[in-house]
């Protein structure tokens, strides 16, 4: 529904499995191979560890319990919560931009930052095989990364305010903290590269299923603390209702003591870490018998040329069209009809079940050979919670007074929200589950992680667009000053210098909500069909044919 509370469609992904090539220029053999189809194929990751396994453990070995590495699981969680924190920090800076007036294009603009999760598969091969060996694999790009976002969040402490246009007489430079926020999410996703790969080496074989969930539970918490909790913290109203006894004129927290401190807390944790914890080095030799980063690329770009995944490309790239306005505009919209933002922030507190619980019922619907006939049924529910989004946002002032909302709008807004979040999950789950299925398992990760890119690009760009498009699709009138307009921003302030004011007989978002509904049902109808019947593929179509 907004960026605080319906991003969810997702910046998460796999990362490509290791790519090996130290800076130390150690030569190490080349993994096994098998001959399949009459070529050969190295195997990735997993299938390398297995083999090694097999050949070097004795079955007498007994399992560690989790109980033995409670330390490295507790490790794991800390490091993906600090990772949701910048995540969350993003989210909540579009609804602070909101409530400062700013236009739907500069949101378009802010929107760049949301990207690096979804493009990291850009540069995660390096990160994979470029290290010290010395220091450690993971600890290689982990360390300095987490320095560099320490040393960033105190420094942005102390400029944040003017960006925000905090300080008098100065409005929110859009541009600048685009440009900030977006360098600071690409430190984010450069530090989940890292954890993601050595979650695989710090844990043993038989504890390695922690690491997801540890990855699911820490980005969740780090996101809900850097969205949810500073939203209520830094306001003002909801601070003095219901944490204060006497009202003040500003929040508990700010942004800028806000990123001070966690700033301060990646400081130390990194050096704890790089003093304290090392590298697991006799699992180190079976997961990291990996292809060269040249390899790679030319690997990723045979995957893209094959006919079956480049219609799945085309395809889901153009599927998520007719959600835009629902899900970049709506909660902005709300924002900027009176709702307070926290509020609109705590609306996904209660959700946090229906998420834990969603995926378990759905994933049971998409264990079959047809994971995308669940996608193609919820496709159209989703559509039409798009209008129901757009009436929602009609209905805010007429219910709004002074007092501000009544519990039964919250209500309302709620089980929308819930709507939501069932069809948007089905779709999610039905989605990941199929990149599972057509994934060829002699290629490791790469190939998931491609398809999973493509999928929350295909998320990303409409989003964007669909935000850019709101002002342009917005007709405006000048009220009390005649032969005037406001056409543009100069001749909305010449309208109000002159004693006139802007009037707005048609907003863009509803102009854009019945256009994207209508796009998402023409998709459905023509190419939907199509979309199902890449399930029909044969198992040899969606297999990588390269030769070494």
């Amino acid at each position: 529904m907004s960026p605080t509370i319906s991003y969810k469609d997702s910046s998460r992904q796999r990362r490509p499995g290791g790519y090996h090539h130290s800076m130390d220029m150690e030569i190490k053999p080349p993994p096994p191979t098998v001959d399949m189809d009459n070529h050969t194929e190295r195997l990735g990751d997993e299938d390398t560890e297995a083999l090694l396994q097999e050949l070097n453990s004795p079955s007498c070995v007994v399992p560690r319990g989790y109980r033995a590495e409670l330390g490295s699981i507790l490790l794991l969680l800390f490091l993906y919560v600090l990772q949701g924190i910048p995540l969350g920090l993003a989210g909540s800076i579009p609804l602070i931009l909101q409530s400062k007036n700013v236009s739907y294009t500069d949101q378009a603009f802010f929107s760049f930052v949301f990207w690096p999760f979804s493009l990291k598969l850009l540069w995660a091969p390096l990160v994979d095989a470029v290290y010290f060996k010395s220091f450690g694999r993971r600890k290689s790009w982990l360390v300095p990364t987490q320095y560099i976002l320490g040393f960033f969040m105190m420094y942005l402490s102390t400029q944040v305010d003017f960006l925000l246009g905090d300080v008098e007489g100065k409005s929110p430079d859009v541009v600048a903290l685009t440009v900030t926020f977006f360098l600071f999410e690409f430190l984010a996703a450069t530090q989940d590269i890292a954890v993601d790969g050595w979650a695989l080496t710090m844990l043993s074989r038989e504890n390695v299923g922690y690491a997801s969930t540890c990855n699911s539970v820490g980005q969740t918490a780090g996101y809900f603390l850097g969205n949810v909790l500073f939203l209520a913290l830094e306001s003002a109203s909801f601070c003095n209702k219901y944490l204060r006894l006497q009202p003040q004129p500003k929040g508990i927290v700010t942004l800028s003591d806000f990123l001070f401190f966690w700033g301060a807390v990646f400081l130390v944790t990194t050096t704890l870490v790089a003093l304290l914890k090392k590298e697991n080095k006799e699992v180190a030799p079976s997961k990291e018998e990996t292809k060269g980063i040249t390899d790679t690329y030319k690997l990723l770009l045979s995957i893209i040329k094959m006919p079956a995944v480049l219609t799945f490309c085309i395809l889901i790239l153009t599927a998520k069209v007719g959600f835009s306005a629902a899900d970049a505009v709506t909660g902005l919209k709300l924002v900027e009809e009176g709702v307070p933002k926290e509020h609109l922030a705590l609306l996904a507190v209660p959700m946090v079940p229906l998420q834990i619980i969603l995926p378990l019922i759905i994933s049971k619907y998409t264990a079959g050979p047809q994971p995308l006939n669940i996608f193609y049924k919820a496709m159209p529910f989703r559509l039409l919670i798009g209008l129901e989004f757009a009436f929602l946002v009609w209905w805010t002032p007429n219910v709004h007074h002074e007092g501000g909302f009544p519990i039964y709008y919250y209500i309302v807004v709620l089980l929308s929200y819930a709507l939501h979040q069932i069809t948007l999950y089905s779709m999610y789950v039905a989605i990941m589950a199929f990149n599972a299925k057509v994934s060829d398992p002699l290629i490791g990760g790469t190939y998931m992680t491609l398809l999973n890119t493509v999928s929350n690009l295909g998320g990303n760009w409409p989003a964007t667009v669909a935000l850019w498009l709101v002002d342009p699709l917005t007709v405006k009138e000048c009220v009390g000053a005649e032969e005037q307009n406001c056409g543009t921003t100069a001749a909305a302030e010449l309208c109000t210098k002159l004693g006139g004011s802007c009037v707005t007989t048609l907003d863009g978002y509803y102009v854009e909500s019945i256009i994207c509904v209508a796009l998402g049902f023409i998709w459905w109808f023509l190419l939907g069909p199509k979309f199902k019947k890449l399930q029909d593929e044969k198992p040899s179509s969606w297999k990588c044919k390269r030769t070494n």
